[in-house]
């Protein structure tokens, strides 16, 4: 398209004359409109746009550098080159001010205005230009499936892009003006990223570091940084560094689930040949205690017996704590196939409850249950009595002085769910992450299998485990497949994992 070419001048003879030359200049590619005053000149911007205005400083209604500033409103990439027969230095000062591209004496030369106007279009080209590379930059990097930051000399964040803003939750740490190093908890990973800033600001290739950061939920996960460093002006040092992140938190969690499972599957044979072995004197052990505590029975003497009964009874809880180890240990060695009947998640949750009733009132703790009545799923209703067992267990060990179990279960269109929550000291995001992962544990006298157990019969399931928020303590919730009971008709038979004796 012609480039659109605004005379704005009260000679009407002279604006007709510049008109011819211009469009007639084969330099030139433009359509010239004319305006008599500036009221007019400012109607016709508005309503076409311009890329030059041509405008002459005395006007019957305004003055020339006045109307700059408007005229630059209606078209902001535009230009406004003024034209004048009386001009003084801090006339032309105070017109440059204003953002006028040029000033030209009357009387000039064809080819002195044809030359300013074709500079005039090429600066409008390199700026509209400059924006579209902008635009496509901008669009990039919100788009873009990576983390992206960019960070100034000092370290300060200059550019956040949309994923890792949703990924920190737009926390302080995270934003701009801030300091990345500082959004970093670790103080190991703190200084091994200073290092890899500092190789990238010296232009010594482009490093890349792994570090922990804090999202949106509290928890910590693991980004793999790509640092690159800008060139400035003398190329021996970075005017500013470009990190690209990509969160690794699943692949690590898959990697560090492969090798428990590999180490776990190299050691079964090992596993179920020591379970043999110590199974065996496990119950002698056990009936040997019970022959002891019969013979204790029979001494004359209360202040014999009684303390000797309370050791017996010492031998006998560890004895059986190491028997649920081993049981724990080879059922994630070399688990069994979970069944498939139709379970009643509710039901299975009670029953625990009620199991563990004594205990509740033991530690202090009072039970809450809030519970759904069409909650059922097809599974394995010992594994999954398991599966709450384990939760209520770790829910009581993380309240020693007593307090709240939560219980919950809800039926939804395609999944049921249940959630025990404790209102203990609750789990720190820094190891979130790690604490279904077999042998960890943060509990001195703990084994660490609790929890893989659970995720473990809870995979088996086609289900999912969520650590979930609360204001205090920590909630395990399960999520399982839902299972439409169909109905009952007189002579079918119902169905099993809840109404026969769970």
């Amino acid at each position: 398209m012609p480039a659109r070419i605004l005379i704005i001048d009260d000679n009407t003879s002279l604006a007709s004359n510049l008109r011819d030359i211009l469009q007639g200049a084969r330099e030139l590619d433009v359509e010239v409109t004319l305006a008599r005053d500036g009221k007019t000149g400012l109607a016709i911007a508005a309503r076409d746009g311009f890329e030059v205005a041509m405008v002459d400083i005395k006007l019957p209604d305004a003055n020339g550098v006045d109307l700059i500033r408007p005229l630059r409103a209606t078209s902001p990439q535009g230009e406004v080159v003024l034209v004048t027969g009386f001009a003084t230095v801090d006339m032309a000062i105070g017109a440059l001010r204003e953002g006028a591209f040029a000033f030209v004496l009357k009387s000039f030369r064809a080819e002195e205005l044809i030359s300013t106007l074709a500079q005039a279009m090429e600066k409008i080209s390199l700026k509209r230009e400059r924006e579209e590379l902008e635009r496509r930059h901008r669009a990039l990097v919100e788009a873009a499936g990576v983390l992206i930051v960019g960070l100034s000399l000092e370290g300060q964040i200059t550019l956040v892009n949309p994923k890792l803003t949703a990924l920190s939750g737009g926390c302080a740490g995270v934003s701009v003006g801030a300091s990345f190093q500082e959004a970093l908890e670790d103080e190991t990973d703190r200084r091994r990223f200073h290092q890899a800033f500092q190789e990238a600001l010296a232009l010594e290739g482009a490093p890349e570091v792994e570090v922990g950061l804090r999202d949106a939920s509290k928890a910590i996960r693991r980004v793999r940084w790509h640092l690159s460093g800008v060139p400035g002006a003398t190329a021996k040092k970075a005017e500013m560094v470009y990190g690209i992140g990509i969160d690794v938190t699943e692949r690590r969690a898959l990697e560090r689930k492969a090798a428990d499972m590999e180490a776990l599957n190299a050691m079964a044979p090992l596993a179920l040949g020591l379970a043999h072995e110590i199974r065996n004197p496990l119950n002698a052990a056990v009936l040997e205690l019970h022959l002891l505590s019969r013979a204790i029975d029979r001494l004359p003497d209360e202040g014999v017996r009684a303390p000797m009964k309370r050791r017996v009874g010492i031998v006998e809880s560890e004895i059986a704590r190491l028997g649920r180890l081993l049981g724990e240990f080879l059922e994630l060695a070399r688990p069994r196939a979970p069944l498939r009947e139709p379970v009643d998640l509710t039901r299975v949750v009670s029953e625990v409850l009620e199991l563990e009733a004594e205990a509740c009132a033991r530690g202090r703790v009072e039970v809450v249950r809030d519970f759904d009545g069409d909650c059922w799923t097809l599974g394995d209703v010992e594994k999954l009595k398991q599966v709450v067992l384990n939760l209520v267990m770790n829910a009581l060990d993380a309240m020693p002085e007593g307090g709240t179990i939560r219980a919950v279960t809800r039926g939804e269109a395609q999944e049921v769910w249940l959630s025990i929550g404790d209102t203990g000291t609750g789990i720190s995001a820094t190891i979130l992450a790690e604490i279904f992962d077999p042998f960890f544990t943060t509990k001195p006298g703990g084994t660490g299998l609790g929890l893989a157990i659970v995720r473990k019969i809870v995979d088996q399931h086609g289900g999912r485990v969520v650590v979930v928020g609360q204001e205090e303590g920590t909630g395990v919730q399960v999520v399982l497949p839902r299972y439409v009971v169909p109905v009952v008709t007189r002579g079918s038979r119902p169905p099993r994992g809840g109404t026969e004796g769970g």
